[in-house]
């Protein structure tokens, strides 16, 4: 078959296309032909070995591909050839197949397109697991989404929305304003503004009464990180998801203590092999609002296989405005 391969761990620009081993699937897998496969931020750390769980060298990148069952292997019975699918393949998305637990399968939606399904894959579960499980959402939370027009943050404020919740989302660019106000946003909160540790929570306690929000979900990080976690209720819940701004922050003990709230963390692919079962409830979920029209796909550019280097390269210098899905032509 043909993929995208990685023989060492580095630069996406050494990257080719090329023929690679097609992968045979065991008695409990499934063979997924690839149609569509988003680009995400996580591609370029998994290339260049930066991630925190990497493949076997050589691997094809590209996580979470949506396709049709193609094989079945002798012991799979919930998955059947022909089956519209989305899997969660921690790798092997760039490449025409790749060999999945069926465990690992769901189906789509007769309504939801391979693109749809490869754009909502990674960023709608990963803002479900901070929202139902870490943050532990309750109707009526008002949810401070921070870096709000990105991959997760558009995810995590439709979601909010859809559950119930009064949404702040959080901007850096005062242009991308009408991106989270598409996506439901209840209000904006500007994170350009100056001496952001005040003004930040400045602006929260002034649409929440003074309480601050009850919910923090951060993809940030940095001294966005700093200025939020002053905003947060008491009670609230700061759920760390990344770093996407560069530093790492720290925080003073004392700080959680008294304000009684929790600072807690969110790395989606443990649960994708701990805990299949809740995975599973999270699509559906997902999968329900899709139905109704209470979420829906950021916007999505679709750009061939053959364009990965493009995709890539857009997303590390933040040229996109919503997802990039690689398509391998197969619609």
């Amino acid at each position: 078959m043909r993929a995208v391969v990685v023989h060492e761990f580095g630069p996406f620009e050494d990257l080719a296309i090329e023929e690679f081993p097609k992968p045979e699937p065991g008695p409990q897998e499934v063979l997924l032909e690839v149609h569509a496969t988003a680009a995400n931020f996580v591609d370029l750390l998994v290339i260049s070995g930066q991630y925190q769980f990497l493949p076997d060298l050589p691997f094809a990148p590209g996580k979470l591909p949506a396709g049709v069952v193609v094989e079945a292997g002798s012991a799979v019975k919930d998955c059947k050839v022909g089956d519209r699918v989305l899997a969660m393949a921690e790798h092997g998305g760039y490449g025409e197949f790749v060999a999945v637990p069926a465990s690992q399968c769901f189906k789509l939606p007769d309504k939801m397109s391979f693109v749809d399904a490869a754009a909502m894959a990674l960023v709608y579960d990963t803002a479900w697991f901070a929202l139902r499980d870490r943050a532990r959402y309750q109707v009526g939370d008002t949810v401070l989404v921070l870096g709000a027009t990105g991959g997760v943050g558009l995810a995590a404020v439709q979601l909010a929305k859809a559950m119930g919740a009064k949404v702040l989302a959080g901007v850096s660019s005062w242009d991308k304003t009408d991106i989270a106000r598409d996506a439901g946003a209840d209000v904006v909160i500007e994170l350009s503004r100056s001496n952001l540790i005040d003004s930040l929570r400045e602006q929260v306690f002034e649409v929440t009464g003074n309480r601050g929000a009850d919910i923090v979900l951060d993809p940030v990080g940095s001294d966005i990180f700093d200025a939020a976690i002053r905003a947060v209720a008491w009670r609230g819940r700061y759920v760390v998801i990344g770093f996407a701004a560069g530093r790492i922050p720290t925080i003073r003990a004392n700080y959680v203590l008294l304000k009684n709230i929790e600072i807690t963390g969110l790395q989606i692919s443990d649960y994708r092999k701990r805990m299949p079962g809740q995975m599973r409830a999270c699509f559906q979920e997902i999968f329900g609002h899709y139905n109704a029209g209470k979420i829906r796909p950021a916007p999505t550019t679709i750009l061939p296989i053959a364009q990965f280097a493009t995709a890539l390269a857009d997303i590390r210098d933040r040229r996109t405005r919503g997802r990039i899905v690689l398509s391998h032509g197969k619609d």
